[in-house]
C-alpha cells in the first residue's frame, strides 16, 4: 500500500527549471564608449579637455571623472580598450599611493 502523497508524485518528473538571472550587458553603452574615446585623445591647452567634456558629452567634468572612475573597474571596458583602461588604473593607483 502506498501513501496518498506517493500516488501523485512521479519520480521521473524533472524539477522545475530555475529562472536564470538576466545576463549583464556584453557591450559597453554608447556613453561609456564616448568616455573612453574622449580619454584616449590628447587635449592641447589648459581647459581644452574640460571644454570637450561639456560640449561633447553634455556633463560636468566632475561627473565625467566619477563615471570614468567607475568605468575603469568594469571588465567590459578593459576588453574594449585595454591600453586606456590599464593606463587609467595605473594613474589612479599612483595617486592613491601618494595619499
Amino acid at each position: 500500500m502506498t501513501a496518498p502523497d506517493d500516488e501523485h508524485h512521479d519520480p521521473r518528473a524533472e524539477p522545475a527549471p530555475r529562472a536564470e538571472p538576466a545576463p549583464r550587458a556584453v557591450e559597453l553603452s554608447v556613453r561609456d564608449r564616448a568616455l573612453l574615446a574622449l580619454e584616449r585623445r590628447s587635449h592641447a591647452g589648459p581647459g581644452a579637455k574640460e571644454r570637450a567634456i561639456r560640449e561633447e558629452l553634455g556633463i560636468s567634468p566632475v561627473r565625467y571623472y566619477q563615471l570614468l572612475n567607475a568605468l575603469i573597474d568594469d571588465e567590459r571596458a578593459l576588453r574594449e580598450d585595454p591600453v586606456t583602461v590599464n593606463r587609467l588604473r595605473r594613474v589612479r593607483d599612483a595617486k592613491r599611493g601618494r595619499r
